[in-house]
């Protein structure tokens, strides 16, 4: 039950028909007697700097997690990076610190490589591909160049994107291989879907999935259905696959710790989860 003492998270992108995150963070809250609340909020860019301070002049508010088309914006809207934000050059979650002052964190990436980890995929020395530079594809990508790949190539249909981000992971990884330019995932052990294509009837598949090479890991980052149409026609060509909600399970334990909620096993999470679709 929401009272006067309840703190405020709110859940911030657009659209928000696709969020999941509430329905795992809500129920585990109940149950662990943590009275706190993620509230969805649908922001449109225009608007987005400016609710963003707003909300956070509100008293009762801890934080806020932060999804698409956000992710990137919020960098220039808070007072101090961790290091894996100014990497990835996005960032999914703000905290306010007692004086105040805003902290941005990324932990879409460390969810993502848990997750495939946790399925067996080995990542040291491995190729992989990400279509989608923006701020959750390029918080994966970091975290990939962070397990040990020893090839990343990216995509983006903004080439400028996909450029800035391998000149960022070249200043930090200078032994990995980074390409560009090119959308082809034939011969690669790890293929990421980290554009929105999937969200919508209709759309395109973001990668040719005749040139994926049987028993690749496939991961996902939509969430608006558990296996999209990338995934079926992965699983049907043999592939290993990863849906969008196992990088958001493997990354809320960190997300608790940051916030100050203590942590939880994804295991436990899913328990008590509600998530709908």
């Amino acid at each position: 039950m929401i009272n006067g003492k309840t703190t405020l998270i709110p859940h911030l992108g657009y659209p928000t028909e696709s969020f999941k995150a509430p329905m795992i963070y809500n129920p585990w809250f109940a149950q662990q007697g943590i009275d706190a609340v993620v509230v969805p909020m649908g922001v449109k860019p225009d608007d987005f700097p400016g609710v963003f301070h707003s909300l956070f002049r509100l008293t009762n508010i801890r934080g806020a997690l932060v999804t698409m088309p956000h992710k990137v914006a919020t960098v220039d809207l808070v007072d101090e990076l961790t290091p894996t934000a100014r990497i990835a050059g996005a960032c999914n979650a703000v905290l306010r610190r007692e004086d105040g002052t805003l902290v941005g964190d990324q932990f879409d990436g460390a969810g993502f490589v848990r997750g495939i980890r946790r399925k067996g995929c080995r990542l040291e020395g491995a190729r992989a591909i990400v279509s989608g530079c923006g701020g959750v594809g390029s918080a994966i990508a970091a975290s990939l160049a962070a397990a040990g790949v020893a090839e990343l190539a990216l995509f983006d249909a903004r080439e400028a994107s996909s450029r800035a981000l391998a000149g960022r992971l070249a200043e930090h990884y200078p032994a990995l291989r980074v390409t560009t330019g090119s959308a082809d995932p034939h011969g690669f052990d790890v293929v990421v879907n980290a554009t929105p294509l999937g969200m919508s009837p209709g759309d395109p598949l973001p990668f040719d999935v005749s040139r994926i090479v049987p028993g690749a890991m496939v991961g996902e980052v939509v969430m608006k259905t558990e296996y999209t149409p990338l995934l079926e026609a992965a699983m049907a060509r043999g592939c290993k696959v990863q849906v969008g909600t196992d990088m958001l399970f493997e990354m809320i334990p960190a997300y608790l710790e940051f916030f100050g909620y203590g942590t939880a096993t994804p295991d436990a999470l899913r328990a008590v989860a509600q998530i709908r679709y």
